[in-house]
């Protein structure tokens, strides 16, 4: 990817909620259209690092770089708002408005679109996501699937440049976490730059072009291909992102490890 422009580059970054660490020391860059995962255990800085990429906070220590622009400054941020979309990982906490309609037009009609240019922009991203036929229903009466869809659509809306997802198959049945995967995938072949926190292995192997490994310590473990990144055994485990265990039978011991990528019925 040499030649391709940067879209973020954090610089000794360090976050702390009062005393606590949520993040130390990260050193990070982001190119357009990459596709970026960005795995770790409970607690170890994911969620943060997203919501910094996104500047609704800001870092204790170190920069944030945004096309080259500081996010320290109010008419950058407007920049960024206006070409990052953020997915939360809970549906509730982002969909307030009266009906799917509304709640996928709220961010074109921030931008200043037209009446009719807001419609069609609406028509097309709900055609898109397979939503037409909930667009007079109110949010809280849909599906955690169906609210993740229409928070998704919400922010597809606006047609960001960038996309910061934050754990987004939690709460998702199997079919309409094929249906994430499927959309990402399209976002991703038209050039759309995504970020995204999860846990689970799987999605970040079908989608990425690297991986970043936060570690307990709110740390960057380590960051390379999924390739490289997910078939490294001893790095997950040591992220807590797969567990093992081991028992015997007579002289033989078993090892299992448990995950997406679990490696069962090791001897010794």
């Amino acid at each position: 990817m040499q030649g391709m422009e940067e879209v973020y580059r954090l610089e000794r970054v360090s976050c702390f909620y009062g005393e606590v660490a949520a993040l130390k020391d990260i050193d990070l860059n982001v190119l357009r259209g990459e596709s970026i995962s960005v795995l770790g255990a409970n607690g170890a800085g994911k969620s943060t690092l997203l919501k910094l990429l996104d500047g609704l906070i800001f870092p204790s220590s170190g920069r944030v770089m945004f096309f080259g622009m500081s996010l320290g400054d109010a008419v950058n941020l407007k920049a960024l708002r206006e070409r990052v979309g953020f997915v939360f990982s809970e549906p509730d906490v982002q969909l307030f408005s009266p009906t799917v309609f509304d709640e996928v037009a709220f961010g074109p009609l921030q931008i200043g679109l037209s009446g009719k240019e807001v419609v069609k922009r609406v028509e097309d991203t709900l055609t898109f996501l397979g939503l037409s036929h909930l667009k007079e229903r109110p949010p809280y009466t849909l599906s955690t699937g169906e609210k993740k869809k229409v928070a998704i659509g919400s922010v597809l809306s606006i047609n960001p440049e960038v996309l910061l997802l934050d754990e987004p198959t939690t709460g998702l049945d199997p079919k309409t976490q094929v249906w994430l995967i499927e959309v990402l995938a399209e976002l991703k072949k038209i050039g759309k730059t995504c970020i995204i926190a999860t846990h689970d292995l799987s999605l970040a192997a079908d989608l990425s072009d690297r991986v970043v490994i936060l570690g307990e310590s709110h740390t960057i473990a380590s960051v390379g291909s999924a390739e490289h990144i997910l078939g490294n055994k001893e790095l997950l485990l040591g992220a807590n992102l797969i567990h093992e265990h081991a028992h015997r039978h007579g002289e033989i011991i078993h090892r299992h490890s448990h995950g997406p990528f679990s490696i069962h019925d090791e001897h010794e």
